[in-house]
């Protein structure tokens, strides 16, 4: 009975890092709970509901806080300065307050439009990205088809956060453009450490790995139990064969993705314009600002 207690627990705890440390689990923000500010009452409840598990979907993936915010007016507040005020009020974030925050704010009442990018998303959603995507989302706006819109900027968003800025759709050239309004980026993959095709990062892998080592665990655990180990790091070793002698690259596939290409036009019905600021707190951010 004492032998299987010594046991237990040193089981349990090499079991634990070893599961945990062999794949990443998103858990929920440890900072932002609510994502949805539906002052304006615009939504149904089965609309904030599915925005909020969106939000928080896609926020774990990205570290990043998406937040919408309604409004029927401002109580005289430029929107700019609304947005502003309410990052350093509520101080929203994925992993800490005032964090990496992307808001879409709107007044009903004089049918004005911001979307902001705070931290991370300040650089990743940048003024000409929030432009594309604030472009993308009026017409559902102008129709109040407003959970239409709010999902469109959590989803589009989430894809410019994993696309670095400095070969995105803002720079001309970096990428072919097959005149059809967007940009492609090219990803090719190979059977390498950094695949995630590679048996190494898949799961059920990892997960079977897990519980041999953990029988291999109790069996040397049990076996030291009743006397001194004898074993060492070369009993089992053939030097002559255990050399790597080579290693290779497969080559898998390759993906193409599609973002909307900016453009420097911006006469549009919406009067959409670029430019983010500093909020009366420190905090610089990005913005995009138009009529719906």
């Amino acid at each position: 009975m004492r032998l299987c207690k010594n046991i237990f627990l040193p089981l349990m705890m090499a079991l634990l890092l070893m599961v945990t440390g062999g794949f990443s689990i998103h858990a929920e923000s440890i900072n932002q709970k609510q994502f949805v500010f539906d002052y304006a009452g615009l939504l149904t409840d089965q609309e904030v509901t599915q925005l909020e598990s969106l939000a928080n979907e896609l926020g774990a993936d990205s570290d990043t806080a998406y937040l919408i915010i309604t409004a029927n007016g401002t109580d005289g507040m430029d929107i700019v300065d609304y947005v502003e005020d309410f990052y350093d009020e509520n101080a929203p974030g994925y992993d800490q307050p005032h964090g990496n925050t992307a808001i879409l704010a709107i007044d009903m009442e004089e049918r004005d439009i911001y979307l902001a990018g705070f931290k991370k998303a300040e650089q990743f959603l940048n003024d000409q990205r929030l432009d594309v995507i604030l472009e993308e989302i009026t017409p559902a706006l102008s129709e109040e088809n407003y959970y239409e819109a709010f999902s469109e900027f959590i989803s589009s968003s989430h894809s410019y956060m994993g696309i670095e800025p400095e070969t995105s759709a803002e720079n001309p050239g970096s990428y072919p453009d097959d005149n059809d309004g967007y940009q492609h980026y090219e990803e090719e993959y190979y059977a390498g450490e950094n695949s995630s095709d590679n048996i190494f990062f898949q799961l059920w892998f990892q997960l079977i790995v897990s519980f041999i080592v953990g029988g291999a665990v109790v069996g040397i655990l049990t076996y030291n139990s009743g006397g001194r180990v004898t074993v060492n790091s070369g009993t089992y070793m053939n030097s002559n064969s255990s050399k790597v002698l080579e290693r290779h690259d497969r080559y898998l596939r390759k993906t193409v993705t599609r973002v909307k290409k900016p453009s420097n036009n911006n006469n549009n019905s919406g009067g959409f314009t670029g430019g983010g600021g500093i909020t009366g707190g420190g905090h610089s951010h990005s913005g995009s600002r138009g009529k719906f």
